[in-house]
Formats: C-alpha cells, structure tokens, sequence
C-alpha cells in the first residue's frame, strides 16, 4: 500500500517541488497543530478501542531489522532529538507497534513526526497541541483514561497513529488527503507534501 500510494503522490510532489518554494518548507519542517477536528462517532470508537489494545511483533527478526536501520536513521538525520542509542531503540519500538496495530506503515508515522514536532515528546504547538504527533488536549476527554498524558509517548503514538489510520480509510488510501485531515489543513498540499518529501528522502526502507 505503501508503494502503491507513493507512486501516486509523487509525481505530483515532484512537480510542486520544481515549481519551487515548498523544497526548503520540506527541509525544514516546524511544529504542526496536528489532528484539530472534533472527533467523530467513529473515530472516537476507534480510538476508545486503541487504547485498551495489546502491542507485539509478527516478526521479531524482522522487526529487529527495522530498528537498526531507523535508529541509523534518525541519528544521521535528527541527531540531536534522541542522542542515546537506547533511547532512540525504545521509541522505535513503541512507533513500530503502534504503527503496526493500527495498520499504518512505521514510516509514514515517523516521518509525520518529523514534520509535526522534530521527534520532540515535549513539543507544544501554537493551537495547544502535544506530543510528539500533536494531538490536542481534547482528545483526552474524549477517549482518554485516568493517568494518560500526552507527553506520554505510548499514549501519544496510540492516538495519532489510530486518527492517522482513520482519515487514511475516510480518504481510501489517499496520503495527500489524510494527511491534511490529520493536520487540519485539508485543501492545502504544503503539509502533505513535506511529510511525503521527508519519507520519500530520508524514512522508506531502501
């Protein structure tokens, strides 16, 4: 699906990239608002649901194989946001499961959040969203439990990644349209485009 929806939106993304203007906004992303729409009967399912889902791997060694080559990755790309190997080894194993259960690829997810916080946990946007994928406080209240908190990265990551599979159902496979659902900028190509940019150059396996 991965494959298949790049080869879609890039094209396009090649040729607003000529056209100029947007390249340097891709390679230098700052922090986004993030998912910002009231939550949907049906989102909020899913995402009551999420949140008492279990984690694991169907692939261990394989699985294994994709931390070495992101965590190799995000050291050359985002040095400073996770200088500890054994940092960058957890985090990567909360994005790939989360990623996982909700049935988005890892890459997709991690290159969202180099667009929406530079992998920052403690990221605050100007609309008052949190996180590592941005997600604003009223979130919470919809689906959240005693305890969580959105600078919490497993509870972070479970929330975006279940909205972000969500708009990518609403829009049937679309990652320029979900995308800007998540982002709330829906009509606008600059967000989605960034974050294609960013894993077409920097986060899809070789």
């Amino acid at each position: 699906m991965l494959k298949a929806g790049l080869q879609t939106a890039l094209p396009r993304l090649r040729a607003v990239l000529a056209a100029g203007g947007l390249l340097l906004a891709a390679l230098a992303p700052a922090t986004q608002a993030g998912p910002t729409g009231e939550p949907e009967p049906e989102l909020r399912a899913r995402l009551a649901n999420a949140i008492h889902a279990s984690d694991g791997f169907d692939n261990r060694y394989t699985a294994e194989v994709w931390f070495a080559d992101m965590s190799s990755r995000m050291k050359r790309y985002v040095p400073k946001a996770m200088p500890d190997p054994g940092q960058r080894l957890e985090f990567l194993r909360l994005v790939h499961a989360e990623a996982t259960r909700a049935h988005v690829s890892p890459e997709l997810v991690l290159s969202v959040i180099n667009v929406e916080s530079r992998f920052d946990r403690l990221a605050i946007s100007r609309a008052g969203a949190f996180g590592y994928m941005q997600i604003m406080p009223f979130w919470l209240q919809e689906i959240g439990q005693n305890g969580d908190n959105l600078f919490q990265a497993r509870t972070n990551l479970r929330m975006g990644c279940t909205i972000l599979r969500y708009y990518l159902d609403r829009e049937h496979g679309s990652y320029v349209r979900a995308l800007a659902r998540y982002n709330g900028s829906y009509g606008r190509a600059n967000y989605p485009y960034q974050v294609l940019t960013l894993l077409n150059r920097h986060w899809s396996p070789s």
